[in-house]
């Protein structure tokens, strides 16, 4: 089943940190972006594998844009 991580809030991505294919573990930093002039890290929300990165650097989100998609 797979497990969709979400931007938490307006932002812009800095930083793939994950690629597809790498294994991670619950709490991995996935995902850069940058919020109110503050860093925010997203982090996997439970282990597996990374399935999609959907966004790249530069990219504007807005709250819940599913930003990687973990089997």
């Amino acid at each position: 089943m797979a497990t969709t991580v979400n931007a938490p809030m307006v932002g812009k991505i800095l930083n793939i940190v994950a690629n597809v294919g790498d294994r991670i573990q619950e709490d991995d930093t996935i995902v850069v972006m940058e919020a109110m002039k503050m860093e925010i890290e997203i982090v996997a929300p439970a282990s597996g594998t990374i399935a999609e990165i959907r966004v790249a650097p530069g990219d504007s989100v807005d709250p819940d844009t599913i930003v990687a998609v973990i089997e």
